[in-house]
């Protein structure tokens, strides 16, 4: 399987990268939502972790295009934004999941199992 970290935090990439490392094949890193869209172009992800606020292009647009680029993949949003509305937004647009930042690894772990399964559904 292979996974697309997208947030604009390298130290949020790393972590999620560290996380997950032993479970995906490939781990591709993306800083925007521009990024990730090359990214998903060229790999097609099985998975994507989302953060909302980037720089050049924000998550909930990128989850917009994604979901045309690569509609298998399952999407998690990652994201310190955590009022009902942006969450429903980007769920709207194709996320499957959404997890607030801070979070632990078992947070991350348990997200990722459930957003999996609610893709795996469609």
């Amino acid at each position: 399987m292979k996974l697309l970290i997208v947030d604009d935090s390298l130290v949020i990439r790393n972590k999620i990268s560290r996380s997950l490392l032993s479970r995906f094949a490939k781990v591709e890193r993306a800083e925007n939502g521009r990024q990730a869209l090359e990214s998903a172009k060229k790999e097609l992800p099985d998975l994507v972790t989302m953060d909302l606020t980037m720089p050049e292009m924000g998550g909930v647009e990128c989850i917009r295009h994604m979901v045309t680029i690569a509609p298998k993949a399952a999407i998690l949003v990652v994201s310190a934004l955590s009022d009902k509305h942006t969450a429903i937004t980007a769920l709207k647009y194709g996320a499957n999941g959404f997890l607030c930042k801070p979070f632990t690894e078992s947070d991350l772990q348990s997200a990722i199992e459930q957003v999996l399964k609610v893709a795996g559904q469609r």
